[in-house]
């Protein structure tokens, strides 16, 4: 046997037992990490007691450059080191057994650790944990379905079933958005609807967290655009439908409408089918629309040309009778933000207030005589940042650098944006991925918040978790609830946060039951877009290692949710949502769909992938010709 293989791979005796003092080494930092770390490991929750130890162990492998030893152990067929994570020093053993057969057992192998995580005992505390916190596994898909609430779901008794029935295993609620009010009545919901349904499903409570962003913008008078459709000519195949309404009826038109405009009730009321009503549009062009129908509650008018109209434009009709008043002003129209147009070079200021901001002012075409200004909500950041120290608005879509600091200001030189401009408008996220921000990870709102997630949610998720302290924090208010509390998700969504996983880990499980969310919007932009895919894999090998379950969230299967048409990349990305335990679905008007498409993708993923585990089922394609036909003479 050790004749043939070194023969095949080229390995005589000498280099077999380099491999393996090398590997030998390792195993000694490995076997250490446990005793060196002995406070941490103690704190940890019964239920994690392995778990823990098997990080240590896991963390100690990885300080160390594997590739060498990997593709020399490839040569021999042991290359199972890249596998590891959920049993390390099991791993590790058995690739000396094996060097040790090989050697003929010219060394000794080291003696037995007690409490070694085997290669069963590691998977199943994963999936135990998985169950603790997001409930059972549905049948034929080992991995669960979470979906973040709309608002509507509040009113909606039906939505909240049809998803439960679709495939959901844990609902979503964003406390940044709706009331407690609403958060309740959609949870009673989703406990009406398991009756019926047949099955649990995890109530999981999003804390809203410190989101910077951008401050107000200063208001222009809102423009309602009206256009017929045209073919590829420029002529009109279809005109353009606007519903008139009263003043003080409901806005929402009885079917789609291009345009919703809101007039006196009485002028409305001697409006009759075929009538023409003129105006003047905001281009001083002569337009006009033509009634096509009188209905409960409004009228319904047709356009042929464009037209721009706004509040206060007067409409005429042309055969009012003299009792009643030919015109009518069009009833307040919604303002727009002014967005800041910003491109690579201009200069911004960051205001430490919420004074409104407003675009550069130009003189002339070029020369700028005030830059563009806007406020931010978190004002005390101003205290944290650095000069030279990157900013990112809009989740990655303007990218600047900080060149100077003053007391109530912050100058920052526009390195990123698209060559025609990007606009910046309120209420941006911004992130600050070189500083050392010293926010707190629970505001006043999550405080308030607490008291009902604590009394109603399975589980909570923590917001731009970045350090120890922030996990501590939750635990403690979580402690002095009065209840049970729910078990916590570590939304790993900053730089900081992806940088002191391990620690924050280590900090979650002194509960029960913890989870980590891959919160990808923000993390792409803290960590570089080109930077995520490997940050994404590095948080999954580490939860794995700690058998703590992963929740794969962030846009996943998002036009198929908004638009009902999934892009290629989003197919694969849904794909890769089978390393974890959980995928997220957000909200959307097509999401029954995108539950079911991801459904079908978790399920076919199933028979071919396992974590980093390739399953080798049997491929049809591997049922060729190839092996039965020899290719034609000739």
């Amino acid at each position: 046997m050790t004749t043939q293989i070194k023969t095949t791979n080229n390995l005589d005796h000498d280099d077999l037992d380099a491999i393996a003092q090398a590997l030998l080494a390792i195993r000694a930092d490995m076997v250490a990490a446990p005793a060196l770390s002995k406070g941490w490991l103690d704190a940890v929750h019964d239920n994690y007691r392995d778990s823990a130890r098997n990080l240590l162990h896991y963390l100690a492998l990885r300080r160390h450059d594997l590739r060498p030893l990997q593709l020399r152990l490839a040569q021999l067929g042991l290359s199972s080191l890249g596998r590891a994570e959920s049993h390390v020093l099991a791993t590790v053993d058995a690739v000396l057994n094996a060097l040790h057969a090989l050697c003929d057992g010219d060394w000794h192998l080291p003696p037995e650790q007690p409490a070694i995580v085997d290669f069963v005992h590691g998977e199943r505390l994963l999936a135990k944990h998985a169950e603790t916190l997001l409930g059972s596994v549905t049948p034929e898909r080992d991995v669960r379905i979470m979906v973040t609430m709309p608002s509507e779901a509040a009113d909606d008794y039906d939505l909240v079933r049809d998803v439960l029935q679709q495939g959901m295993d844990c609902m979503r609620i964003n406390c940044a958005h709706d009331d407690a009010t609403r958060w309740l009545r959609m949870i009673e919901h989703l406990r009406r609807a398991e009756v019926s349904v047949g099955r649990r499903c995890q109530v999981v409570m999003d804390l809203a967290g410190p989101k910077l962003r951008t401050g107000p913008l200063h208001a222009r008078p809102g423009v309602v655009r009206v256009h017929p459709q045209r073919d590829i000519y420029g002529r009109v195949v279809a005109p353009a439908r606007i519903w008139l309404t009263a003043e003080h009826a409901p806005q929402v038109p009885p079917s789609p409408a291009d345009a919703c405009l809101r007039l006196p009730g009485a002028w409305l009321a001697d409006l009759r089918q075929g009538e023409r009503v003129r105006f003047t549009d905001t281009r001083q062009s002569d337009r006009a629309f033509t009634i096509v129908q009188v209905a409960a509650g409004g009228c319904w008018a047709e356009a042929t040309q464009s037209a721009y109209v706004m509040s206060g434009t007067l409409l005429r009709r042309t055969h009012a009778k003299k009792s009643k008043p030919a015109e009518a002003a069009i009833g307040p129209v919604p303002s727009e933000q002014e967005p800041i147009l910003l491109h690579r070079g201009d200069q911004l200021i960051l205001t430490r207030d919420l004074e409104v901001g407003r675009p550069a002012k130009h003189q002339g075409d070029l020369q700028v005589v005030t830059p563009a200004m806007i406020g931010c909500t978190i004002p005390e950041v101003f205290a944290d940042v650095r000069v030279g120290e990157a900013i990112w608005f809009d989740d990655g879509k303007i990218g600047g650098v900080i060149e100077a600091i003053l007391p109530e200001r912050v100058h920052v030189r526009i390195t990123h944006a698209r060559l025609r401009g990007d606009k910046l408008r309120s209420d941006k996220g911004i992130n600050l991925p070189d500083s050392n921000l010293s926010l707190e990870a629970l505001t006043h709102k999550d405080l308030d918040d607490l008291e009902f997630v604590a009394q109603h949610a399975d589980v909570v998720e923590l917001s731009f978790a970045n350090t120890v302290k922030d996990v501590e924090s939750l635990q403690t208010h979580l402690g002095n609830m009065g209840v049970p509390p729910p078990a916590m998700v570590l939304k790993i969504e900053t730089r900081r946060g992806f940088e002191n996983l391990p620690e924050m880990l280590f900090a979650a499980m002194r509960a029960p039951s913890c989870g980590v969310m891959i919160a990808r919007g923000d993390l792409a932009v803290e960590c570089g877009f080109e930077r995520l895919a490997e940050v994404q894999e590095e948080i999954l090998w580490v939860c794995e290692a700690a058998h703590v379950p992963v929740i794969w969230a962030t846009q996943v299967l998002e036009t198929l949710a908004r638009d009902d048409m999934p892009s290629r990349a989003e197919i694969t990305d849904a794909a890769m949502g089978q390393r974890a335990e959980c995928v997220m679905l957000n909200k959307g008007p097509h999401v029954l769909h995108a539950i079911r498409v991801l459904d079908d993708i978790l399920r076919r993923m199933r028979a071919h992938q396992t974590k980093k585990s390739v399953m080798l089922r049997e491929l049809h394609v591997a049922h060729s010709p190839l092996l039965l036909t020899s290719l034609p003479a000739g």
